[in-house]
Order: C-alpha cells, then sequence, then structure tokens
C-alpha cells in the first residue's frame, strides 16, 4: 500500500479516498508543498520524490518515521532546510528501536500519543504548523517529547552538509582560530 502526504496547508488533505492524495490531486497540485512537499510512504520506506531523497526503516514503521520527520522540523524549524537532513537527524531512532525494546515502546507510543491527540489524520494531518506546536506545547514534560529533542540538537546540527546553510564554517582551531579568519564578518547581526 502506498500513502502520499501532501503537506499543503491549504486543502483538504485526505483525498476522496481518506488515504492520501487522489492521482489527480497530485498532478493538479503540482507536487508542492511541505513535510518538504509529498511524502510517499511505501512497505518500509519513505519517499520524497521532489528532491530525490529516500529513507528506508527496518525497526520502526515508516509512518511513525515520518511523523519523527515532522516533528523534528516543528521542534527545530529552519525553512532553509531540507526534509532530508530531518530524516537523517531521526534516523538513529530506528537503528535503537532494533537495539532496545524499551526505546521503540517510547517512540512507537509516543508517536501513537501524538496521532491521538491530533485526531482524524492523526499528526502528519494536521496542515498547520500552529496546530502542531499547540500538541508538542502540552506534551514537552513527557520522556518522549525530552528523548525526541535531546537527541535532535546533535542529530540535526551536527550534520556537515548543513552547515553552509547557516554560514558555520566548522571548527576554527585547526586553521588559526576565528579572529584572523573573519571573526567580525558576521553579516547577519
Amino acid at each position: 500500500m502506498v500513502t502520499i502526504f501532501n503537506r499543503k496547508p491549504d486543502r483538504d488533505e485526505s483525498g476522496p479516498s481518506g488515504k492520501g492524495i487522489s492521482r489527480r490531486d497530485l498532478l493538479k497540485s503540482g507536487g508542492s508543498a511541505s513535510l518538504g512537499a509529498i511524502l510517499i510512504i511505501s512497505g518500509s520506506s519513505i519517499i520524497h520524490p521532489k528532491f530525490a531523497w529516500g529513507l528506508e526503516t527496518t525497526n520502526l514503521d515508516p509512518q511513525t518515521m515520518a511523523t519523527l520527520i515532522q516533528m523534528a522540523r516543528d521542534v527545530y524549524p529552519h525553512d532553509q532546510v531540507p526534509d532530508r537532513f530531518y530524516a537523517i537527524a531521526v534516523k538513529p531512532y530506528d537503528a535503537k528501536a532494533g537495539e532496545d525494546p524499551k526505546t521503540k515502546k517510547l517512540v512507537v507510543d509516543g508517536v501513537a500519543d501524538l496521532d491521538k491527540r491530533a485526531g482524524k489524520g492523526g499528526y502528519l494531518g494536521l496542515g498547520w504548523e500552529e496546530d502542531r506546536l499547540a500538541i508538542l506545547r502540552k506534551i514537552e514534560d513527557t520522556p518522549f517529547f525530552q528523548t525526541i529533542r535531546g537527541g535532535l540538537v546533535t542529530g540535526l546540527y551536527n550534520q556537515k552538509d548543513l552547515w553552509p546553510i547557516f554560514g558555520y564554517e566548522g571548527e576554527s582551531f585547526s586553521k588559526g582560530g576565528y579572529i584572523a579568519r573573519g571573526f567580525s564578518d558576521i553579516e547577519w547581526l
């Protein structure tokens, strides 16, 4: 079964069948939206055809991983950061779920709680960021939220391919430090 999530907030996302959007709606939309644009969940994979990346899962189902990707984007929102970096940041939870049954239960139960709080369509079905943030604020003291948020700090920001988007050049000690390498060149301050 293939489920397509179109994260465009200004339309009914369930489609006529209630299982994603129809091919006709997909073609009419031109593939534009956000959770970047479109995620296709099929078998044990999450595929983002517009930006040509995919994520294979082995221990958590793709729906759970897609929810974690959206949660990661909501917890650390950066419009200029493509979804593939968020997918890389949450991928370790799939591996940890295979190694530790407690971690798997924490993640699966946490995502189920998010979906339950979101109502029909689940967390991914909420098209407005404000609605998702309201749910996250209600669970911010839970072990699930704290575990995901804490892992995202390093999982997201330690990706060297992401650093140029933020203008970070990496460590400078081996290059003589920042003082001699443009310390006062900050344009955004």
